[in-house]
């Protein structure tokens, strides 16, 4: 199964990109998966909406497109997700409908899940299927540089093997549904 691993925060400094690789290792030990990793960071999606898409939206739009399923890494700013993955998101409509989105979040204390939250409600009204476990990473207990040790990893590794679990699943239902018939909405 073809999935876009989304790796949402673009500030200097950042822990997200080391997030994405360790979400990306553990992932690429499942099995039957081809992860494409879209770095926001090195897309070019413009802070205001031109009358016609740039080059950098309608690829990411084609990525979007040709993903059966999502993984979301996204950090927590302020109780939500970055501006940037919104912007990010709005370049693809059509192309994430029928499909399952899951989520790897990280903050402080609450471990991006207000940010999980406010993203379930975006891609709902998206038609996807939003898996209901995530991988929720809290910084005060999780060295970035080395998630694979120390105490809470292997609590994240499970996290990891429930959420990709759940999104194979929903990523073959509905292959098959689009396959058997267009999808409604």
């Amino acid at each position: 199964m073809r999935v876009a691993v989304l790796v949402a925060s673009t500030r200097e400094g950042r822990v997200g990109d080391e997030v994405g690789r360790w979400f990306v290792e553990c992932a690429a030990g499942h099995g039957g998966l081809a992860l494409d990793v879209l770095d926001l960071a090195t897309f070019a999606i413009p802070a205001r909406y031109p009358a016609e898409p740039t080059a950098a939206m309608a690829g990411f739009a084609k990525r979007i497109a040709v993903a059966e399923a999502y993984v979301v890494v996204t950090p927590e700013y302020n109780r939500s997700f970055p501006a940037s993955l919104k912007q990010a998101i709005d370049c693809a409509y059509a192309e994430w409908r029928a499909k399952p989105v899951g989520f790897v979040s990280y903050g402080y204390r609450a471990g991006g899940r207000y940010a999980v939250e406010h993203l379930r409600d975006v891609f709902t009204e998206l038609h996807t299927a939003t898996v209901r476990d995530a991988v929720c990473l809290d910084l005060l207990e999780h060295d970035c540089g080395n998630l694979g040790a120390g105490p809470h990893a292997e609590g994240a590794g499970h996290a990891v093997t429930t959420l990709l679990d759940e999104l194979v699943w929903w990523g073959l239902a509905l292959r098959d549904g689009r396959r058997a018939r267009p999808y409604c909405g």
